[in-house]
């Protein structure tokens, strides 16, 4: 008997590469969960981190997209992308492990947070972007809408279980222990996708030359003007969500007055948020287009963190908190589902690898300097003043968003350009599976 529920005819999740790719994507999100609240509550709760010091490790974990985004672009588009997809989840596992062994040891501090922070860092840039291209080979490009929004969903189930989860574990065991399950999901996820089969394609040109790929990827994204609108756009969104994320738990914990426990419950709503992004986001796509429903992600979001910025430090303070999780995930769902497929569509199979690379390095160019602009609101001029930054500069970057024709009037999914006219027709390539 199928633990499967009965699917309609043509789901993606009736496809066993997706299906299994599913799986680990819903494991691995329990995971992240854990992470996402024992770290930065380690530092806050445990460590006594400042704001500033919460906005260093917030741009420790950038640091590695802007070192190395571009180079691993290049490089992942001449290897297999599944073997550094499994290598990632594993050393994420890795790293989260030792934060529990250097707590018995006596050895944590802040500066062992912030070298896991770049170990994270380094693995979301590298397998992250293979991660993505992955997706990619295993559903077709006239279903990547269709992909994201499912895995949207997968992620949903675990941060509505996840975060009250976490809370529990990090208030019976502490939060350096509680990253001991994270390590065991990351690990259970990398064997779900050991052995998927998927029709993998590289081209192997005789006149590679490593400078010369990694410009082509920089000339290919300047020369789509949907791609430079969208990296700026999202250049300042991503700035502003590390602005707020940066001091976000901070006043959870002191201007709230929250246990962990608490936080881990009001985080519960990223998980209703991320449903019903999942849920309505391809509707809505479908409906008014790719490009607009961006723009609606943008406001949802901004409206989120300008009402807890504004909310009262009481029992409506800490409503306002869970609904701005949730309004953060739902409007990030809207966001992302359209934004990963859009720059997917548009861009031919050669250069997946070094257009998502690039793609990723120039919207994080303004997230570590939001990390540290976060902190630093936090600390002089007050949390709330950080959370309404972020709020508002959101709030313009709707206007500015809604008034770009070329955002405006996108209404489907762009085709990609010929392969030939980035790789040159009389280039000897090898096709390898």
């Amino acid at each position: 008997m199928s633990l499967w529920p009965k699917l309609p005819p043509g789901d993606l999740l009736q496809d066993r590469s997706y299906r299994r790719l599913w799986s680990s994507i819903l494991t691995s999100s329990f995971g992240n969960q854990v992470m996402m609240l024992a770290l930065p509550l380690t530092a806050a709760v445990l460590l006594k981190a400042t704001p500033t010091q919460m906005g260093l490790l917030t741009a420790t974990e950038l640091l590695p997209f802007l070192l190395f985004s571009l180079p691993a672009g290049v490089w992942l588009d001449r290897v297999r992308k599944l073997p550094v997809y499994l290598a990632g989840e594993t050393l994420i596992a890795v790293a989260a492990a030792s934060v529990p062994l250097a707590w018995w040891l006596g050895w944590l501090t802040m500066g062992w947070l912030y070298a896991v922070g770049f170990v994270l860092g380094l693995v979301h840039t590298v397998a992250g972007t293979a991660a993505q291209v992955v997706l990619t080979q295993v559903v077709s490009r006239q279903r990547l809408v269709e992909a994201h929004a499912k895995n949207a969903l997968a992620t949903s189930g675990a941060e509505v279980a996840g975060p009250g989860l976490a809370g529990a574990l990090i208030k019976v065991f502490g939060a350096p222990l509680a990253l001991l399950v994270d390590a065991v999901l990351l690990l259970g996820s990398a064997l779900i996708l050991r052995g998927l089969d998927i029709q993998e394609r590289r081209d192997v040109r005789a006149n590679a030359h490593f400078g010369r790929d990694l410009l082509e990827g920089l000339r290919f994204v300047a020369g789509q003007p949907l791609l430079v609108t969208l990296a700026v756009l999202m250049g300042v969104w991503q700035m502003c969500h590390y602005v707020a994320m940066t001091v976000q738990i901070l006043y959870a914990t002191r201007t709230l007055g929250l246990s962990e426990q608490a936080v881990g419950l009001c985080y519960m709503g990223m998980g209703l948020g991320t449903i019903t992004g999942s849920v309505l986001g391809r509707r809505v796509s479908q409906r008014i287009g790719p490009g607009p429903c961006l723009v609606v992600g943008y406001a949802i979001c901004a409206t989120g963190w300008l009402a807890v910025a504004l909310a009262p430090a009481n029992g409506f303070g800490v409503v306002a908190f869970a609904l701005m999780m949730a309004s953060f995930t739902a409007g990030a769902v809207f966001i992302f589902i359209n934004f990963l497929a859009l720059r997917q569509a548009v861009t031919p199979e050669p250069l997946l690898g070094r257009m998502t690379s690039t793609m990723r390095w120039l919207t994080l160019l303004a997230a570590a300097p939001g990390a540290l602009l976060g902190g630093w609101l936090g600390e002089h001029v007050g949390l709330r003043a950080a959370l309404g930054f972020a709020g508002g500069v959101s709030g313009l970057l709707v206007i500015v968003a809604w008034r770009l024709p070329i955002i405006r009037r996108l209404t489907q999914l762009p085709r990609a350009e010929p392969d030939s006219q980035w790789l040159g027709l009389d280039t000897e390539v090898q096709i390898v599976v």
